[in-house]
């Protein structure tokens, strides 16, 4: 048994990850989170009784909390997946990306080294500092290639940009300091509990709702999707198994055209939740002006993590999609809750 220490395990992939450690494994928990408009301790509520789980409200980038935070703690794994991460809000206001994702990184960074500097020698070769990254930092794949551990970084957004300097901070702590990091790159997640501003839980509620389905520019932009319980998998056997100071990019091999996924997801939400009232829920797709800088293709070689660890996604992007529409039609009020709130499905980043 292990002790986890999780930021951002509020938010959507953070919460797998912890459902996942406390359904699969005997490790303990706790979740460290500033709950900011994506976080929602709803989303924990599967495992907010087992006596493994604890939770901690705290920002990143508050150094001093953090600290204290860890000492008691004693975690023998950090996980950090704490961050502001959707591109068309760094549009709007990056400096709340800076703060979050670059400083932030920094303050857990300090904190984690001060704390196993302090271990025993059996200890410190145990503990991992596993930073969750995206692949984003990359940039934009022209119709060929995949991105992999090697790849150069050419981030595009203030949202890549602030992952991209977080990603060289954590390298080099470990290169300078000999903190056992390890980075993992991933591909475009979905599925339960995905905040509705991003396509797929945006397109579904939409739908559900007979309201526009908006997709920028003709759609043609592609992602390789990952369904959000593979990747907690994925990002588990990392923190337990990787090797510091190394880089493991994570990818569903499910690539997709933007416009693709909408007609997938009309057809599901056609099928599971007929409304004779809305009709044929394609002809609500809305074609609108694209975002700023939009990346062309995402693409994920995941050959070393199978290689090195053994790992492979076991949801295809269609069954994964179905459980994820299924999902939503029977979690009625976790989204309704949400949508009540901060975000109610407007355009975010739009440059005037």
């Amino acid at each position: 048994m292990k002790r986890f220490l999780v930021t951002g395990g509020a938010g959507f992939i953070g919460s797998a990850v912890v459902r996942t450690l406390i359904r699969d494994t005997a490790h303990q928990v706790l979740v460290v989170d500033k709950l900011t408009y994506a976080g929602n301790l709803d989303s924990l509520k599967p495992v907010a009784n087992s006596p493994r789980y604890a939770f901690e409200r705290a920002d990143v980038a508050d150094a001093e909390r953090v600290r204290s935070i860890i000492q008691s703690y004693a975690p023998d794994v950090v996980m950090h997946l704490a961050a502001e991460s959707h591109v068309d809000r760094s549009i709007d206001g990056p400096g709340e990306f800076l703060q979050t994702n670059v400083v932030g990184t920094y303050s857990l960074l300090q904190a984690a080294l001060g704390y196993w500097r302090r271990l025993s020698p059996e200890r410190q070769a145990a503990f991992r500092f596993h930073h969750i990254s995206t692949d984003e930092v990359f940039g934009s794949l022209g119709r060929e290639g995949f991105f992999h551990e090697e790849y150069p970084y050419q981030p595009s957004s203030p949202y890549s940009a602030s992952k991209a300097a977080s990603d060289h901070f954590v390298r080099a702590w470990h290169h300078t300091y000999g903190l056992p990091t390890v980075v993992t790159n991933c591909s475009n997640n979905y599925g339960p509990y995905h905040f509705p501003e991003k396509l797929i839980p945006l397109i579904i509620l939409n739908a559900l709702q007979g309201k526009p389905l908006p997709v920028y520019g003709k759609g043609d932009n592609i992602r390789d999707w990952l369904y959000v319980d593979d990747h907690a998998r994925a990002l588990i056997l990392v923190a337990e198994q990787g090797r510091p100071g190394e880089t493991y990019a994570i990818g569903g091999h499910n690539e997709r055209r933007n416009i693709d996924v909408v007609h997938a997801i009309c057809a599901l939400v056609d099928e599971l939740a007929p409304n004779a009232a809305i009709g044929p829920r394609e002809k609500l797709i809305t074609y609108v002006a694209d975002r700023p800088g939009h990346d062309l293709r995402y693409a994920i070689d995941a050959s070393k993590i199978e290689r090195d660890l053994g790992w492979r996604p076991t949801e295809t992007f269609e069954s994964g999609l179905r459980k994820t529409v299924e999902w939503y039609l029977s979690n009625q009020e976790w989204w309704e809750r949400v949508r009540s709130g901060i975000y109610q499905g407007e355009r975010l980043g739009v440059v005037a």
